[in-house]
C-alpha cells in the first residue's frame, strides 16, 4: 500500500533534518530547507521532529494516495486540493485510498513539506533518510522524485473510517502559520566581521539585499552595494554551515543554505540566526532582504522558545492522535 507520483513537480525529494558527523569526510548535512516546517508537519501528527517528509517546490507534484492516511502540509502555502477540494496548510488531514493531492497556485512562500502519518519504506544513509541529489544517495533513490515513482509505507496504522465516505476529513486541531513573511533577517556576528571596514558596515546594516535567480538550495546569491574590506587576507578554508554569511571577493553575498558545502575560504561575517533559517528558506528569488544584528543570547532564546512550542505541539498532538487511531472501531467512528 502506497501513494504514487502522478506528474512530478520542480524539485520534490525526501528530506529530514539533516546527515550530521560526515562533514570531516567532505559530506553536507542536506536536510530540508524550511526546517521548522518540517517539524511542524511532524509535530502536527505526533511523530518524531526527525521524521521524514516531501519537500516540494512550485510547480508542485500530483500525487496519489492508494491508502488511506493523515497528511499534514506546512510551509509554503500553494493552494492545496484533494479531489479538486481545497484544504489547509497547518490542519491534519485524513484522506481516503485513492485520492488526489494537488496544487493549484503559489500563493506564498518557495517551499512546502507533506507530512505523511505512515512512513516510506526507505533506507537511511549515513543515519538520515536525507536525499543528497550530488551524491546520488539518501532518500528515494538519491534522486528527485518523478513521474511514476511509487513509495510504499512501512506503518500498518488503521485510518479506514477516519474519512468514512469522504475524500477527506480535517481533524479537530492546527498550528498557526509556520513562517512569516518578514523579510528582517537576523544574525549573529562572525569570526572576520572585524574585517569589514566601517563603511562597509554601514552600508550591510541599512541595505536591502536582492536574492538573485542563480540561487539554490547550496545557496543564495544575494545583490546590494558592494562590501569591501581593511585589507586583503588570505583566509585558511574553514567549517561553514546552514546560514552562514560569506563575502565574495567582488563584495557581493552570499548566504549558505542546506546543501552548503563543508568548508570555504571566502570571509565568514555573520551567521543567520537558527530561529530565522525558516524564514530565509520561504523567500524566492525576486525578494529583497534586510539583515539585523543580534547578540547570541538572543539567538539562543528564540531557538529554546521556537523548539519548546514545538515540543508541546508535538506531546498534545501525539496525545490526540493515539486517541484517534485506537478509538476506531466502527466506520465513521472517530
Amino acid at each position: 500500500m502506497s501513494l504514487q507520483i502522478i506528474k512530478s513537480g520542480l524539485l520534490d525529494t525526501i528530506q529530514d533534518q539533516g546527515r550530521y558527523g560526515y562533514q570531516h569526510l567532505g559530506i553536507n548535512p542536506g536536510g530540508a530547507m524550511d526546517r521548522f516546517s518540517s517539524q511542524s508537519g511532524n509535530a502536527l501528527l505526533g511523530k518524531d521532529f526527525n521524521s521524514p517528509v516531501i519537500e516540494i517546490h512550485f510547480p508542485a507534484p500530483i500525487i496519489l494516495f492508494q491508502k488511506e492516511t493523515i497528511i499534514c502540509i506546512t510551509g509554503a502555502d500553494f493552494s492545496p486540493t484533494i479531489n479538486h477540494k481545497k484544504i489547509l496548510n497547518n490542519q491534519p488531514i485524513a484522506i481516503n485510498e485513492n485520492t488526489v493531492l494537488q496544487f493549484e497556485k503559489m500563493l506564498s512562500g518557495a517551499r512546502c513539506c507533506i507530512t505523511i502519518l505512515h512512513d516510506p519504506d526507505l533506507d537511511k544513509w549515513l543515519n538520515s533518510y536525507s536525499t543528497n541529489l550530488v551524491a546520488g544517495a539518501g532518500g528515494f533513490k538519491g534522486r528527485a522524485l518523478k513521474k511514476g515513482d511509487i513509495l510504499n509505507f512501512k506503518n500498518n496504522f488503521d485510518c479506514k473510517y477516519l474519512a468514512a465516505e469522504k475524500d477527506f476529513e480535517l481533524l479537530p486541531w492546527k498550528a498557526s502559520e509556520t513562517f512569516t513573511s518578514k523579510k528582517e533577517i537576523r544574525f549573529i556576528k562572525g569570526s572576520e566581521w572585524d574585517w569589514l571596514t566601517d563603511d562597509a558596515i554601514k552600508i550591510f546594516a541599512e541595505s536591502n539585499y536582492k536574492i538573485l535567480n542563480n540561487s539554490n538550495r547550496m545557496g543564495y546569491r544575494l545583490q546590494g552595494d558592494a562590501l569591501k574590506v581593511k585589507e586583503e587576507i588570505q583566509l585558511i578554508s574553514s567549517g561553514l554551515t546552514f546560514g552562514t554569511i560569506q563575502l565574495l571577493p567582488d563584495g557581493q553575498l552570499i548566504v549558505l543554505m542546506a546543501d552548503h558545502q563543508t568548508t570555504g575560504g571566502y570571509p565568514r561575517i555573520g551567521h543567520v540566526i537558527s530561529a530565522d533559517l525558516s524564514m530565509l528558506a520561504q523567500c524566492n528569488p525576486g525578494n529583497e532582504i534586510k539583515f539585523s544584528s543580534v547578540e547570541l543570547a538572543i539567538a539562543e532564546q528564540e531557538l529554546i522558545q521556537q523548539q519548546r512550542g514545538l515540543q508541546q505541539m508535538q506531546t498534545a498532538s501525539k496525545f490526540k492522535i493515539e486517541k484517534l487511531l485506537s478509538n476506531i472501531s466502527t466506520p465513521g467512528g472517530f
